[in-house]
């Protein structure tokens, strides 16, 4: 059997002091049409679409707002940068001119890319350091938790006006933040085993999921400025309800990570609340979970998990 380890965790030298994200071209700009090119006409029409717009610029994609954001935590102490964001891309380095420049148009400071011209991209995700990968390849997500990394398909979503300057994002717990232990006795047992699994491990902390280390990361990044001052914000939104709320919050406390917001909703839509956290996006493993929350923020299906199995 294959030993999945954490590898986001393992931070290479060029990591240890910066949060590093890596996220496809797909992820970041608006290629809808172009990918519409690449599936209906072929690799030569999309080569000669790509180069044919080169100096157009891309418009932004769902994950855009989330990298506008981390890479302005930069600004706040530019001796210090505090975050990296690696491009990685299927297209060739010819079609991935137009991307680049499209990188300058917006401004964002983005200067480490890997182009595979159709290959695979998550290889790079360890060899960059990556701590969370980003794509619109549900395939390349794969394979990057099965090797332990902090991923999520980027899912077309509706991207909510967001005015402010501070970063937040949304996590759900079982599969996501914890590990899927609590969810499997759910699915295989159901609500009432689990109610009754949970109030009795209430003080027995869960094991880490794989977005555990990138939650650590931005906590501390959290704790280098006043509370009320921060400029990231983090909740917790689940569906798990009370008495099953206890372990959950314990578990957080354990691990000695702050979380601004938990919202425990026994089974609603959460998209509405997602909303009214003002998400730049959210992580959960669920596809029904994923459905409500891209009516109303950008969103990331983390294939994780008994339920994905």
């Amino acid at each position: 059997m294959r030993t999945t380890v954490n590898k986001s965790n393992l931070a290479t030298p060029q990591a240890l002091n910066k949060l590093v994200v890596a996220i496809s071209s797909r992820a970041l700009f608006d290629l809808v049409e172009s990918h519409q090119v690449f599936t209906t006409q072929g690799v030569d029409a999309y080569h000669s679409y790509q180069i044919a717009n080169e100096d157009k610029a891309l418009a932004p994609g769902i994950a855009f707002n989330m990298v506008k954001k981390l890479l302005a935590l930069n600004d706040r102490d530019p001796q210090n940068p505090r975050v990296e964001v690696i491009l990685l891309s299927r297209n060739s380095a010819d079609t991935g001119l137009r991307v680049f420049h499209s990188i300058q148009h917006h401004g964002l400071n983005i200067s480490r890319a890997a182009f595979t011209r159709g290959r695979s991209t998550y290889p790079y995700v360890s060899a960059f350091g990556a701590h969370l990968f980003l794509s619109a390849d549900a395939n390349d997500v794969a394979e990057a938790l099965t090797e332990g990394f902090a991923a999520a398909t980027i899912l077309p979503s509706h991207i909510s006006s967001n005015d402010n300057q501070q970063l937040r994002i949304a996590f759900d717990g079982d599969a996501v933040l914890f590990s899927d232990e609590a969810e499997r006795v759910f699915q295989e047992q159901g609500l009432k085993a689990f109610t009754e699994s949970e109030v009795k491990a209430a003080k027995t902390p869960l094991s880490g999921g794989p977005f555990k280390a990138f939650l650590a990361l931005l906590h501390q990044i959290q704790s280098e400025y006043p509370t009320e001052s921060s400029p990231i914000r983090t909740a917790l939104v689940t569906a798990r309800a009370a008495p099953a709320h206890e372990r959950a919050i314990r578990t957080l406390r354990a691990w000695n990570i702050r979380i601004d917001e938990a919202i425990f909703l026994g089974g609603l839509d959460k998209g509405p609340f997602l909303k009214a956290f003002d998400a730049d996006i959210f992580f959960d493993d669920q596809t029904k979970h994923c459905e409500s929350a891209r009516l109303h923020v950008a969103t990331g299906h983390v294939p994780s998990g008994v339920k994905n199995k």
